[in-house]
């Protein structure tokens, strides 16, 4: 009897279902590629065809949220899992600044050998600032300059109001001579338009994406913005709540579905977008347009790379204090072969 009622038992045991695992996802932006390409088929499709998740995909625009909350209520447990850009988030956190500094990373390869190198620090960032776990980091196109009005170079920004990507772009382009404005991406035709701004910094894809072509003549192609790593985190208690094997296949299926996919396709990324918004060469997304290419100069490179190195690093690595500098001259630094005051 006692055999019999423990194999009962150990059939009722093997037979009764695993509880699905619920999680609440905030994406990026819900219009651009990233989005539409790599996170909502990964959260929507992928991660729940590899395992037993019960996903609500939504996306912070759709919620209206203010970008720089993203990364706050994550941590206080709003929702479970939130990506968008590491720069909205360096009011809270201003050594983040250090993850995606411009001009250092001009192909992918080069920009994802710096976020590799960045890496150790962003997990301890996102750890004590936002109570998060870091899954993944993806990249937005380079972060190029739309104008409208007309441009030749690097020094024609002095002088012009222009939208930045981030604070550390911000603070390049005010060492140019230029006037850093903070507006939202989605306000920024209405400001191109109505001449609140000049130019504005965004991914050269994104900004075809978002009809910038519309309100912008002159497209400068250097990329003054870097990469805009965009962070995926999870809650840190939601984190720890996970068996070691769900954390094992989440980590697994987000780098060889998610991460991996994104960075292959940045490669060539730039050049794509730059034929659909200027009509020099074909263009694989759509109709090209018909925006002025302004050709970036060595002298142009040269400046920009000795502004960087002598006023806006030394500048961020003040702001972030403590040991920042020293962990990212040890990281991404020795990868770019860059040192922070000296």
């Amino acid at each position: 009897m006692k055999r019999t009622f423990a194999a009962l038992m150990a059939t009722s045991v093997l037979a009764t279902p695993t509880i699905a695992e619920d999680l609440s996802v905030v994406g990026s932006w819900s219009g651009l590629p990233l989005h539409i390409q790599y996170e909502a088929p990964f959260w929507g499709e992928t991660l729940p065809a590899a395992g037993d998740f019960n996903v609500s995909l939504t996306t912070h625009n759709q919620m209206n949220l203010g970008v720089g909350d993203v990364f706050r209520l994550l941590g206080d447990g709003v929702y479970d899992v939130a990506m968008t850009v590491a720069d909205y988030a360096v009011a809270d956190a201003p050594e983040l600044e250090g993850l995606d500094v411009p001009l250092l990373a001009l192909t992918a390869d080069e920009a994802r050998a710096m976020v590799a190198a960045a890496r150790p620090m962003v997990d301890d960032i996102y750890a004590a600032r936002f109570n998060s776990k870091v899954l993944a980091v993806a990249p937005y196109p380079p972060q190029v300059v739309f104008c409208n009005a007309e441009i030749n170079g690097l020094d024609d920004l002095a002088g012009k109001k222009v939208r930045a990507s981030g604070r550390m772009t911000a603070k390049f382009l005010e060492a140019l001579g230029a006037e850093g404005v903070n507006v939202s991406f989605s306000e920024v035709p209405g400001a191109l338009q109505k001449g609140v701004v000049d130019c504005a910094v965004t991914g050269a894809g994104s900004g075809y994406s978002a009809g910038w072509w519309e309100v912008s003549t002159h497209l400068l192609p250097i990329p003054l913005g870097g990469w805009d790593s965009v962070v995926t985190a999870m809650n840190m208690d939601k984190w720890n709540s996970l068996s070691a094997e769900t954390q094992e296949l989440i980590s697994a299926q987000i780098k060889s579905e998610f991460e991996d996919p994104a960075w292959d396709s940045a490669q060539d990324a730039l050049v794509n977008d730059i034929a659909c918004l200027t009509g020099n060469g074909a263009c694989p997304s759509g109709d090209a347009r018909g925006m002025a290419l302004v050709e970036v100069s060595d002298a142009d490179f040269a400046k920009a790379r000795d502004v960087l190195v002598n006023e806006v690093l030394p500048d961020w690595a003040e702001r972030a204090g403590g040991d920042w500098a020293e962990r990212w001259n040890a990281s991404v630094g020795e990868t770019v072969g860059v040192t922070i005051g000296g």
